[in-house]
């Protein structure tokens, strides 16, 4: 089996990546920002595993920092599959939305060109959908394939995270084109990633879950997105590997679209008892909240519409079946209730 490089490998994703990689016998390359976080990976997947895996034979750690080039040269030694998954997606937008751009783009592009002079010929990237949705579906379609793209300039593509994916994917399309040929690169561009964590630290994504079971908001907005389960998200990035029809294609990793008021509809019914908010916010409101709130500014352009995602790319070349949004929400809300991060 190859060996793999794994970037950002102490990620809410990333953790899970690096479970499925090692139950599918990859010897793995954990890069984390600091040494210290190597423990928290090996303890968040040791519980998963068979009791006789040999883990510190099959996973060995790495500090990298997307913004240094301190290591990547020596990280890529002897590795077959460069897997991307570091990059930064905060809950609010930065002040300077170069802070999340900026290590977005050169991060990607520092992990490519270390790739490339290693010899390393098959690279998966974790992008995302908002390098996807970013812009009005054009003329006679009715649901977002991977032949779109976000248009920075768009008002649904101005946002500092929505920038940094894009222009982050971009340019890796672009070095690959120009610059390494040779090398094999997939992307996986999922949607708001959710599922039970494999342990207490996880991404922002999950805090939407988080937030209507502790009833924090007392309006939801008019606001639908697409879902996926991070379990389905790191199966797509592992198979990408041993499927050559996978390479130099983009998939979109989407189970289901549902708005903020269903997802609290599917909450409320598992936990009856508890307060959960079902009233949805006027638009008007919002769009006035807006013009004083730059992350309430950045859910305007998408009031009231559904963006459907067509995801039978994933299905048909990746063998992906999608768990449902609803099973993916009960879990999320279990492993939170269980774990003590919302009262029972």
């Amino acid at each position: 089996m190859k060996k793999v490089l794994l970037t950002g490998a102490s990620g809410y994703i990333g953790k899970h990546v690096t479970l499925q990689l090692l139950q599918d016998g990859y010897t793995v390359v954990a890069s984390v920002r600091a040494l210290s976080k190597a423990d928290e990976v090996r303890s968040a997947v040791q519980p998963f595993l068979p009791k006789n895996f040999d883990l510190a034979k099959k996973l060995s750690f790495v500090a990298l920092d997307l913004e240094q080039d301190a290591g990547w040269d020596k990280a890529l030694k002897g590795i077959g599959v460069l897997l991307h998954t570091a990059s930064p997606f905060p809950i609010a937008s930065p002040k300077d939305e170069n802070d999340l751009i900026r290590p977005a783009v050169d991060g990607t592009l520092r992990a490519l060109r270390a790739a490339h002079k290693a010899g390393v010929k098959r690279v998966i990237l974790t992008s995302s959908v908002a390098a996807v949705d970013g812009n009005d579906l054009p003329t006679g379609k009715t649901e977002l394939d991977e032949t779109m793209w976000t248009d920075v300039n768009h008002p649904k593509g101005s946002a500092a995270y929505t920038k940094s994916k894009t222009l982050a994917e971009q340019a890796a399309w672009d070095y690959i084109k120009t610059a390494a040929p040779e090398i094999a690169l997939t992307t996986i561009n999922p949607a708001l990633v959710i599922g039970a964590p494999l342990d207490s630290r996880f991404g922002s994504s999950v805090s939407i879950i988080e937030r209507i079971l502790k009833a924090s908001d007392p309006f939801l907005p008019d606001v639908a997105f697409s879902l996926v389960d991070v379990k389905n998200v790191a199966e797509m990035h592992v198979n990408a590997i041993k499927m050559d029809a996978s390479k130099n294609q983009r998939f979109l990793a989407s189970s289901e679209t549902m708005s903020f008021i269903e997802i609290a509809q599917v909450i409320k019914a598992a936990y009856p008892n508890r307060k959960v908010n079902l009233t949805k916010a006027p638009n008007f409101i919002i769009r006035i909240l807006g013009l004083f709130d730059g992350d309430i500014k950045r859910v305007v352009p998408i009031l009231g519409k559904r963006n459907l995602i067509n995801n039978n790319r994933a299905q048909k070349v990746l063998k992906i079946k999608f768990i449902s949004a609803k099973q993916s929400i009960l879990e999320t809300a279990e492993y939170l209730i269980k774990n003590g991060f919302v009262k029972n």
